[in-house]
């Protein structure tokens, strides 16, 4: 059966991707699916820089805001309602256009990891990152990591408390090591054409920090608030994104806000950097430079070309 063809709109934050995206799809027939881990959640528009309606620019958007903040959402979860939504718009004659920065979920779909039969035990991760809490608390989870899983271990850095806890977690419930039930992958029914947006990298993280100063502009220290008061737990996985931990410790603890401000925008340039680093190491991504007016241009005729060859 021939695979369906999916056009993918990655790279880092701030590099242009939402209206990269916006262009081909009006251009090309197209529709977008959200490849961003947060903008998964209701209610959490500005510090997900979620698009807004006159952003999206009359294209169909799915993928948004279908999980509640106090909710779990898994990159398995991800994965089949993307594979669901990328086959229904191609079966109405559009072209399915991933956009966004989280490189797990691209991996999920491109690399088709069969994360769906790996089990949870929320209860026991939750646990796992409450002891993980402090330094120590890190350190500690780290090396059990190592003596579980040392293939797994060395993979990632110590202060991914998620995905530590996460592997440990996997560990513990199974008996096996999750190095391997990570890596099992399962046929997906999709061809791929990924195009990276991208800046060079002071100016990337120029934009990134004007972002951050737009979103406090726009109310962000009021979305968190908000999202607490109406009882969003601060260790809730969506309150773990990049603008939202942060504002977090000023809300309920009186921690200087300007010192928040200045923290969320070392976090996002750091961000910006690891997705740079992940997709550049995606050998499939060609690279555009946004600040190049004819980046556009040629990200149109690759679309337009790889369009073609899937209908043809």
């Amino acid at each position: 059966m021939d695979k369906t063809p999916v056009l993918c709109v990655v790279g880092p934050t701030a590099s242009g991707k939402t209206a990269l995206a916006v262009r081909l799809a009006q251009t090309l027939n197209a529709e977008i699916v959200n490849m961003d881990s947060m903008q998964v959640y209701r209610r959490m528009n500005i510090g997900t820089a979620k698009p807004t309606a006159e952003e999206r620019g009359g294209i169909p958007h799915h993928l948004l805001d279908i999980a509640e903040p106090t909710e779990s959402f898994s990159v398995a979860q991800y994965a089949c309602a993307a594979e669901t939504c990328l086959t229904q718009i191609y079966t109405r004659g559009k072209l399915p256009i991933l956009a966004g920065g989280t490189g797990f979920y691209l991996r999920a779909l491109a690399d088709g990891l069969a994360l769906g039969g790996i089990p949870s035990d929320p209860q026991l991760r939750e646990s796992l990152k409450r002891n993980a809490a402090d330094e120590d608390g890190k350190r500690k989870l780290y090396e059990r990591l190592t003596v579980l899983d040392p293939q797994m271990a060395a993979k990632l850095h110590p202060n991914d408390v998620t995905r530590v806890s996460r592997a440990v977690e996997v560990c513990l419930l199974t008996g096996k090591l999750f190095s391997r039930q990570e890596n099992q992958t399962v046929e997906r029914p999709f061809r791929f054409c990924i195009l990276g947006a991208t800046l060079e990298r002071a100016q990337l993280y120029q934009r990134a920090e004007e972002r951050v100063d737009s979103m406090m502009a726009r109310g962000l220290l009021g979305e968190v608030a908000t999202l607490l008061n109406e009882g969003v737990p601060p260790e809730a996985q969506a309150m773990q994104g990049i603008g939202y931990k942060e504002l977090v410790p000023v809300l309920l603890g009186g921690a200087p806000l300007d010192e928040a401000i200045t923290l969320i925008k070392r976090n996002t340039r750091r961000y910006a950097k690891r997705q740079w680093t992940w997709f550049n190491a995606e050998k499939r991504t060609q690279w555009l430079d946004m600040a190049q007016e004819s980046s556009t241009e040629s990200a149109l005729k690759i679309g337009e070309r790889f369009w073609k060859e899937g209908q043809a």
